[in-house]
């Protein structure tokens, strides 16, 4: 476990476990646009996080307060060949509970993110955000972040696709 030291406490950032999993969950269905995406059932998370957890590029984290899972991070690694062959890292799902919002948790996590990263030699780090969460955009652009791309998706579950 890395702590992370905030402004009133001391948290620490550990690797998820599957017990975990109801808490993440939560955290991302916690949110305007996780209410109507995230599920009840639990068994496709489940089977997720196995998937996850047995790739070595993956790094699903949890930030513990005391028995609290306070927050939640995923990191990816991505080799390729583009920048020299870099290694690039992607940052998804960071969730804050409501709880813990504003105490600079969020700041802490993406510092230790891109910190883990450059450890395990990252040499850029990215991320995407949903247009609709403006007040994340801000927060990321905070920390330095730029929006130099346009990120384009494609729902292949929908009809159409």
């Amino acid at each position: 476990m890395t702590p992370l030291e905030l402004a009133d406490r001391t948290v620490h950032v550990d690797r998820a476990r599957r017990t975990d999993v109801p808490a993440i969950v939560a955290l991302l269905a916690d949110d305007v646009l996780g209410r109507d995406r995230e599920a009840p059932d639990l068994d496709p998370y489940l089977a997720a996080f196995d998937a996850v957890d047995a790739d070595p590029a993956h790094l699903l984290a949890v930030v513990r307060d005391g028995d609290v899972v306070a927050g939640t991070v995923h990191l990816t690694f991505l080799p390729g060949l583009s920048r020299g062959g870099a290694l690039r890292l992607q940052v998804e799902a960071v969730r804050v509970a409501a709880s813990h919002r504003g105490t600079g948790l969020g700041t802490a996590m993406i510092g230790w993110a891109v910190e883990h990263g450059r450890e395990r030699g990252a040499v850029l780090v990215q991320l995407t955000t949903d247009k609709q969460r403006t007040d994340a955009r801000r927060f990321y652009e905070r920390l330095g972040f730029v929006a130099s791309h346009e990120g384009m998706k494609l729902a292949l579950d929908q009809p159409g696709a």
